[in-house]
């Protein structure tokens, strides 16, 4: 007699999907493209999602690296991550017509940024090294911002004043480990303040929360997202340490490995 393979049970998180920045700088290309034809620059991915990247490249979006891979006279988008003030200037040499995609919340903490600075705190920027949010950030006052890569990066911190001392943050980190960070730099700096209002990104935090109530529901825990999809990669992490057994991130369905599913 054959067995009949038991019937799994499938939970969809929610909220899911693209966030209100996502939607917007998706759209800021989009209506790019019809106002001015294609080919339209962006430079990096405009949002960290390869689903997002093929499509807009199919309608006639180039994505380039850098302005100086944009011909000069073109129009060219900036990611939602942000960027520094001197990509504006390399724009402007090259007379490029530049459109700005950041994110409000992202663009929230660059004036942050500015605004300490001018009152000329040290500011520690905690977030992950090499990612393009922290580069837009931290260009914005580089004389005044360190970076905080998490509960390990605290010791290495040293500042002027430890009376004029402020966090901010990358709007994409794990919320937990971004309160460890900041409980961390408060033992080492007892003044230390904190932002006007919080700069992880409200969809994120609500994400990361729904994750922990599902996770303890499941087995196994697939996050469709790209690998250098910050918000992808922690939303993984959340799951696991949640409780579930094990996750996984994919771009596409094809990518689900039959083993991962045994015994779920």
């Amino acid at each position: 007699m054959t067995e009949t393979p038991a019937r799994k049970r499938v939970l969809l998180a929610k909220p899911r999907g693209y966030c209100a920045g996502v939607d917007r700088a998706v759209q800021t290309v989009e209506e790019a493209l019809k106002l001015y034809g294609a080919p339209i620059y962006v430079r990096k991915q405009i949002v960290h999602n390869k689903h997002v990247v093929t499509t807009l490249e199919a309608q006639g979006a180039i994505f380039v690296e850098e302005n100086e891979e944009v011909p000069e006279g073109s129009t060219v988008v900036f990611s939602a991550h942000g960027v520094a003030p001197e990509v504006y200037e390399q724009a402007r040499e090259r007379n490029l017509k530049a459109i700005d995609a950041t994110c409000p919340l992202v663009t929230k903490v660059h004036h942050e940024a500015r605004r300490f600075a001018a009152e000329d705190y040290d500011i520690l920027l905690i977030g992950h090294e090499g990612h393009e949010e922290v580069i837009g950030t931290s260009g914005e006052a580089p004389a005044h911002i360190q970076l905080v890569d998490g509960p390990d990066g605290v010791d290495r911190v040293t500042v002027r004043d430890p009376s004029r001392v402020v966090w901010l943050s990358q709007t994409t980190l794990s919320v937990d480990e971004t309160l460890e960070t900041v409980a961390q730099l408060k033992k080492k700096l007892p003044l230390l303040q904190s932002p006007p209002s919080d700069d992880i990104c409200y969809a994120t935090q609500n994400r990361q929360q729904v994750m922990k109530q599902i996770a303890l529901d499941c087995d196994v825990v697939l996050v469709v997202g790209s690998r250098n999809s910050s918000n992808s990669v922690r939303m993984v992490e959340v799951a696991v340490q949640a409780g579930a057994r094990q996750g996984y991130l994919i771009d596409f369905a094809h990518e689900i490995q039959d083993e991962w599913l045994e015994g779920a």
